[in-house]
C-alpha cells in the first residue's frame, strides 16, 4: 500500500472579510505531519480543503494528482482519505456500529461481509469493540472521539486527516492514538493539526501557521533549534525581561530569552523554538 500524495499548491481561504489561511502550500507523501500553531490560524481551514470538506478561494489541491473540483475525481480521492473533524455532529439515538457503517456504505463499501469485517476491524482499534450496540449518546466525551477515529481509520484509508485528535481524550487513549498513528505512518500519509507541541513532537515534519500562512516547515529537531543559545539555569529569580520562565522540581529556574553572560545554557525543547517562531509573527503582524 502506498501513502498518498498530497499537493495543496499556494490555496487561501477567507470568511467574509476575514482572510483564514493565505499562500499555503504543502506536499506530503507518507510520514506523520503535524500542523502546529494558536486556536484561530487557520489549521481546520487547511485540513478541511486538504480532506476536500471545502474548495479554497484560490490555488489548488490534489490527491494522488486527483482534483477534488472534479466530482468524480472528488469522489475517487474521498475513497482513498479519512477524515476527523474537529467536531463531529453524532445523532445521539445512533449505535456506535451504525455510524461506523454508515462512512463505510459512502466509501462504496458494498459488500455486506466485507463492509462489517472492515467496521469492526475499525472499532477494535480504537477499543470500542464491545461498545458496538451502544448509543452515541451513552458514549463520554472520549469514547465519542473514538468514534470519530474509528471512521477515519475505516477502510485502511492511505490518507488519514486528523484535527485536534488528542482533544478530549485521556492518557491511556492518547496512548493507543500514538500507537495508531506510529502503525499506519509508513502506508498512510498522516495530516494532524494541533495546538498542543507534544503531539507535534511525536511527527516526522513540523508545519508551524501564524496569521494564516506558514512560518516554518521542517522537523521537531530543527523547530527546536530555533531556541539554540536562548535557553538557561538561573539559579534565583529570573532576570527582568526573560521571555518565559519555568521552576524546576530540583530547584532554580529554566529561562527562555536572552541569557545574561555566564550563565549555564540548555538543550532547547519543540515548545521552546516554537514560542520563539511566535514570537516572530507577532512582531510582523
Amino acid at each position: 500500500m502506498t501513502p498518498s500524495h498530497v499537493f495543496a499548491d499556494s490555496i487561501a481561504k477567507s470568511f467574509g472579510q476575514h482572510p483564514a489561511i493565505r499562500d499555503v502550500t504543502v506536499l506530503a507523501q507518507g510520514g506523520i505531519t503535524a500542523v502546529l500553531g494558536p486556536n484561530g490560524c487557520g489549521k481546520s481551514t487547511l485540513l478541511r480543503c486538504i480532506a476536500t470538506v471545502m474548495m479554497p478561494d484560490s490555488g489548488s489541491v490534489t490527491i494522488d494528482g486527483l482534483d477534488p473540483r472534479r466530482e468524480s475525481e472528488r469522489i475517487e480521492a474521498r475513497r482513498r482519505l479519512g477524515y476527523a473533524p474537529q467536531e463531529a455532529g453524532f445523532d445521539p439515538r445512533l449505535r456506535v456500529l451504525d455510524a461506523v457503517d454508515y462512512v463505510a456504505v459512502l466509501k462504496g463499501l458494498d459488500d455486506t461481509r466485507r463492509r462489517r469485517r472492515s467496521v469492526f476491524e475499525a472499532l477494535d482499534r480504537v477499543g470500542l469493540a464491545e461498545r458496538t450496540g451502544a448509543r452515541v449518546g451513552e458514549l463520554s466525551a472520549g469514547m465519542r472521539r473514538r468514534l470519530v477515529l474509528a471512521q477515519a481509520l475505516l477502510g485502511a484509508p492511505t490518507l488519514v486527516v486528523f484535527d485536534e485528535p488528542g482533544a478530549g481524550l485521556d492518557p491511556d487513549e492518547r496512548l493507543r492514538l500514538r500507537e495508531i498513528l506510529t502503525e499506519r505512518r509508513r502506508t498512510a500519509t498522516i495530516l494532524l493539526a494541533t495546538h498542543l507541541t507534544d503531539e507535534a513532537a511525536g511527527a516526522d515534519r513540523v508545519i508551524v501557521l501564524g496569521a494564516g500562512r506558514v512560518q516554518f516547515d521542517g522537523t521537531p529537531s530543527r523547530l527546536a533549534a530555533h531556541a539554540d543559545g536562548r535557553i538557561w539555569h538561573q539559579s534565583d529569580f529570573p532576570p527582568p525581561g526573560v521571555r518565559a520562565s519555568w521552576q524546576q522540581a530540583g530547584g532554580g529556574h529554566r529561562c527562555l530569552g536572552h541569557p545574561p553572560a555566564g550563565a549555564v545554557l540548555l538543550e532547547p525543547t519543540l515548545e521552546e523554538g516554537y514560542l520563539l517562531v511566535q514570537d516572530r509573527v507577532a512582531a510582523s503582524s
